[in-house]
């Protein structure tokens, strides 16, 4: 067996007793014997919220043991095909066993990555929300391939994608947007891409073909489950309806059913138009306004830099954390963790992992640093 093989063999094994150690292995297979017996109990849903949180822990936790066990089955088993197909002289059989070695290998860095997320909200589902910075078109048209490009990272992990507000562009793109992503760990691994992407192209909308310079933000927030208390005085908001933009039918483009609630003190703002009704409307905006003042506590008791307005103040030079740059040569580059690739069109098509799981890493470090 070649000594590359023997060596991302050496770094699986010592992944899977990472994890076991984090899992308290033997506390967690008992745990989860317990959760099954409870999920069992006819009685259970007698009390809705304790069965929902008793369901919840029950399905992350089988996942997590079911990753491990998996991991290691799967090493065993390929080892075993090495051997075979060398023994057989079959050089084919080896070759895809390796090949999917190192697959584990990712496989396996990943869920390092994914046990470190372990906050308070990192399971949860998140809301992201794309704004145009000044410039016009070219933000505008900036913002909507940045939209697209998380929708495509979502859809390739097995998220879904629920859209909840569009403000369109003059003439192309979006001016905002917000959707909710719904899967397990998707604020957890989209926290890392808050703040300002900048785009640097030859422009399609100047006949002079020059390079400019755009800037959009995404700011990314958990959604709160009734487990957590957000209390919201509503003397202390604005509620103001006005008539949906966008694809919906004629009730939706007739009526003022869109809703946006304005939490005064703060400046929060939360706005929902994906609902037929405006009763519809107003509970998405008001669960999304607690979400934010959520985020908003978060932010403080982390000591982050900067709070969740002042990061959104000012969408330009200074606060980007990322750069994209298409002409003169291909280079995206994150200039938190200096991650970078030439694969343009492989990042605005989703290929966010390496950006998202270094930023991560980075943090958690910085976290343990302090």
């Amino acid at each position: 067996m070649r000594a590359e093989i023997e060596a991302l063999a050496s770094d699986i094994q010592r992944s899977v007793a990472l994890l076991k150690r984090h899992l308290d292995w033997d506390a967690a297979q008992m745990r989860l014997d317990e959760l099954n017996a409870a999920a069992e109990n006819p009685d259970l849903w007698n009390d809705a919220a304790e069965a929902q949180k008793i369901m919840r822990e029950r399905t992350e936790l089988d996942t997590s043991i079911s990753g491990v066990r998996g991991a290691e089955r799967d090493l065993s088993d390929l080892l075993e095909l090495i051997e075979l197909g060398e023994a057989e002289g079959d050089q084919s059989v080896v070759d895809d066993a390796e090949s999917q070695i190192r697959t584990l290998k990712d496989r396996m860095a990943k869920m390092e990555l994914e046990t470190l997320l372990s906050g308070e909200a990192d399971h949860n589902d998140c809301y992201l929300e794309i704004n145009a910075g000044a410039g016009g078109t070219e933000s505008q048209d900036w913002a909507q391939m940045l939209l697209r490009m998380y929708t495509r990272w979502a859809e390739q992990h097995g998220y879904k994608v629920e859209w909840l507000e569009q403000s369109e562009g003059e003439q192309a793109g979006i001016k905002s947007a917000t959707v909710r992503i719904l899967g397990h760990n998707a604020y957890g691994w989209l926290k890392t891409e808050s703040g300002v992407h900048r785009l640097v192209r030859i422009s399609p909308y100047d006949s002079a073909a020059r390079r400019h310079t755009s800037f959009s933000s995404a700011w990314v927030y958990p959604v709160i489950d009734d487990t957590i208390d957000i209390q919201i005085n509503e003397s202390d908001c604005r509620i103001d309806t006005y008539r949906a933009s966008g694809a919906g039918g004629q009730h939706i483009n007739k009526t003022d059913s869109a809703v946006r609630i304005t939490h005064i003190p703060t400046g929060i703002v939360a706005a929902c138009q994906m609902e037929r009704s405006q009763h519809q409307n107003r509970a998405r905006a008001w669960d999304m306004l607690r979400a934010r003042m959520y985020e908003a506590e978060l932010q403080k008791r982390e000591a982050a830099a900067q709070a969740l307005e002042d990061q959104k103040t000012d969408i330009g030079w200074g606060h980007q954390i990322r750069s994209y740059v298409l002409q003169p040569y291909q280079m995206v580059k994150d200039l938190r963790t200096n991650v970078e690739t030439s694969d343009t069109q492989g990042v605005l098509d989703g290929d966010l992992d390496r950006f998202m799981a270094a930023s991560l890493a980075s943090r958690i470090k910085g976290e343990v640093a302090d």
